[in-house]
């Protein structure tokens, strides 16, 4: 058995190892320069403790939970009245309205009225037959500010003309007091 070797000219495998040792050299270089040139210059800057927390609408009621006024045995002619006391104790200013969810037993219902008057005011935010400062009769207190407290008198009156057909009625309210935050608003810092 005879063994022929096949023999390569000697200038082709030296042309093939250059062929891939040329275009590896190169990209070896390519990268040695891209890594040895890193010349850039960097600034940076932070703005930490970036924060913000929302506001609390809430309100304190100096009579939360119970009358405002309660009388039995009421007569034509009598009065009664009571006052409340509204603090805006959230951390936001709100706009409070209040309205009333009443039941006016009486034959002739404009025989009790309510007027409801700010302390310090002459002039009453509202006044009228008891049991109708509903829906849209709510009536708007305006805007507290964070912490500010405004004193209510109530005040309820069973007409001197009142007849005999009044006797033994009744009537009941439960009022209740919004608050709602004012119109957003845009802060630049």
């Amino acid at each position: 058995m005879s063994t022929t070797a096949t023999q390569t000219p000697a200038g082709k495998a030296v042309r093939s190892r250059k062929r891939v040792l040329v275009p590896l050299a190169g990209l070896l270089i390519a990268s040695a320069i891209a890594v040895g040139s890193g010349a850039d210059f960097v600034a940076n800057s932070v703005n930490s403790a970036n924060a913000f927390t929302t506001g609390t609408l809430q309100q304190t009621n100096s009579r939360a939970g119970t009358y405002i006024f309660n009388l039995a045995d009421l007569k034509p002619g009598d009065t009664l009245t009571g006052k409340v006391t509204i603090t805006n104790s959230g951390s936001l200013p709100a706009n409070i309205k209040l309205s009333e969810n009443a039941v006016n037993g009486f034959t002739t219902k404009s025989n009790l009225t309510l007027t409801i008057t700010a302390a310090g005011s002459a002039t009453p935010v509202w006044s009228g037959t008891f049991g109708a400062l509903t829906g849209a009769a709510a009536v708007d207190l305006g805007t507290f500010a964070k912490g500010e407290a405004r004193e209510y008198t109530f005040s309820l009156t069973l007409a001197q003309a009142a007849g005999n057909d009044e006797q033994g009625k009744t009537a009941t309210a439960t009022y209740t007091w919004n608050s709602t935050q004012l119109a957003a608003t845009t802060t630049n810092q």
